[in-house]
């Protein structure tokens, strides 16, 4: 399969560059996955799609603050460091810029010194190892000198970083926001539980190969990036009563469906877990736990149109965000939601 098969036009001035104020004032396109129908409406109306017993699978992974800015040692040049993955203790595998001349043994300042970092080693795709050094809680320095690893496609500085966080993040270590959930506050989560709709938490660290591009021609020969999950017994267990009760499985985002479609077995059974994913979902692919998405516009060519077009086929995904288009809805982190069901 072509990966120029899931291309399409987007004008550079659909790409929301800030969050809406108000998060469930989003807009909210509704893709009927079995017949291609397309409904426009508002994001507050998703409580009209969902029923009693049904499941509604977030993902509560929390982003660090993992960009900081500092100053090498000996030469006083600027430097900034994107946090990837922490190794043990503190020691972590980071990219590097301007990376030529970061070599082992250069020492890093942030901060006035409130912490400081020296390279160790260069590891694969030319990341680094270093290792942090620091007086007091590695995170609260972290929250305080760090600023949000914003998706390239986003020029504008954002104000207050809790709006890349969802509402109900808990774990931190992502490198990413599962920006589907981005567009719930509390008050209508309340709403959805108070419906008898049950909610269902799974973490999934996002990565930063969720943006990268698909570098080869054939679908079928391109590697994913592995990330971290954990799904709890508790999880596992609310997930196999709503089945039992005939109740759908909404998963909020491509994150939170990577997790279940990589833990449920052949027979739709949710087990509890933890490790690391590489599951590539593309057309083709079968289903095992996942009944409908809520999810964002995605990349054109990306690995994330890809699994949406597995769940609902690719012509109808492409006619969809085709409509997006020309309704000019808001694309990618920052934008209006897609409900397929």
């Amino acid at each position: 399969m072509d990966v120029k098969d899931f291309d399409y036009e987007l004008p550079e001035e659909l790409i929301a560059q800030t969050p809406l104020t108000d998060r469930p004032s989003s807009r909210l396109l509704v893709l009927d996955k079995h017949t291609g129908a397309v409904r426009h409406t508002h994001f507050r109306e998703i409580l009209n799609y969902l029923r009693p017993n049904d499941c509604l699978v977030l993902n509560n992974t929390r982003v660090l603050p993992a960009r900081l800015f500092g100053h090498r040692e000996d030469t006083g040049a600027v430097i900034e460091f994107l946090l990837l993955s922490q190794k043990e203790n503190d020691i972590w595998e980071i990219i590097v810029r301007p990376g030529k001349k970061a070599r082992p043994g250069h020492k890093v300042i942030f901060g006035d010194g409130k912490l400081s970092a020296e390279i160790l080693d260069v590891v694969n795709d030319g990341n680094r190892l270093v290792k942090f050094h620091y007086q007091g809680i590695f995170h609260e320095i972290l929250d305080e000198l760090g600023e949000m690893p914003l998706p390239p496609y986003i020029h504008e500085k954002l104000e207050d970083k809790e709006r890349y966080q969802t509402v109900y993040s808990k774990v931190e270590g992502s490198a990413a926001a599962p920006t589907a959930g981005l567009h719930f506050d509390r008050e209508i989560l309340d709403e959805i539980q108070a419906k008898g709709v049950c909610l269902a938490f799974v973490t999934l660290h996002v990565g930063l190969g969720t943006f990268r591009p698909v570098k080869v021609d054939q679908i079928e020969e391109h590697k994913m990036h592995s990330e971290f999950y954990t799904v709890e017994e508790e999880t596992a267990q609310i997930l196999n009563r709503a089945r039992e009760k005939g109740g759908r499985i909404f998963c909020v985002g491509t994150t939170s469906t990577r997790v279940l479609e990589t833990v449920g077995d052949a027979d739709g059974v949710m087990h509890a877990g933890s490790g690391w994913t590489d599951i590539f979902i593309y057309p083709g692919y079968r289903f095992k736990m996942v009944d409908a998405l809520l999810t964002n516009f995605h990349l054109p060519q990306s690995t994330l149109i890809m699994l949406v077009s597995a769940l609902a086929g690719r012509e109808h995904v492409l006619e969809a965000y085709r409509q997006a288009v020309q309704e000019k809805y808001r694309f990618f982190s920052f934008g209006d939601a897609m409900l397929i069901l």
